[in-house]
């Protein structure tokens, strides 16, 4: 699947494919399925106007920036290592970009029934 989402003004390609929790993995060094459903933090600290701030050490932005990052490489595989592309963005708000990319991660996640 694929997307096109806006960053800091440019067109910024994601794409989701089967390989995409290998490629997760041989980055990071890290298990994808077990990072995304670290995310599921994400929805209790969604209201921020009755947010809990002891649940935010359960939260791993790192996770956000990883997968946002590999969504793209998986797009463009000739895209700069993750330090040098996130420094080319004056603006990056994450959270704003987690809530584009959210299909992407239910299309990672979800089952077929049959």
């Amino acid at each position: 699947m694929h997307k096109t989402i806006v960053i800091d003004g440019k067109d910024i390609q994601l794409k989701v494919t089967g390989a995409t929790p290998i490629r997760y993995g041989a980055e990071f060094g890290k298990d994808y399925f077990a990072d995304v459903l670290k995310l599921g933090a994400l929805e209790e600290l969604a209201d921020i106007q009755n947010m809990d701030y002891t649940k935010l050490d359960r939260l791993d932005t790192g996770v956000l920036y990883n997968v946002i990052y590999i969504f793209a490489k998986e797009a463009d595989p000739n895209i700069s290592e993750q330090f040098t592309w996130l420094a080319s963005f004056d603006e990056f708000p994450v959270f704003d970009i987690v809530a584009e990319v959210q299909e992407l991660l239910v299309k990672t996640m979800s089952t077929r029934k049959k």
